[in-house]
């Protein structure tokens, strides 16, 4: 059994208003801020940008986009 398991076994055994308090928590610690995830999107939002004003990159339109998800 692995720890996971060995936890949500013990969750399950709680009162449901204290299993909400536990996913908020859980939440709560998977919404911190990680530099590294930020720095890797940062550094991928300024090449696309790059790419875009090189014009090796096009754009779509936001008319494009929605249709294709129609």
């Amino acid at each position: 059994m692995t720890i996971t398991d060995e936890i949500l076994k013990k969750v399950r055994k709680l009162h449901p208003t204290e299993q909400a308090k536990l996913v908020d928590k859980l939440i709560t610690i998977l919404d911190e801020p990680d530099p590294e995830i930020d720095k890797l999107w940062a550094e991928e939002a300024e090449s696309r940008l790059a790419a875009y004003k090189s014009g090796t990159l096009k754009g779509i339109s936001l008319k494009d986009v929605l249709e294709k998800y129609q």
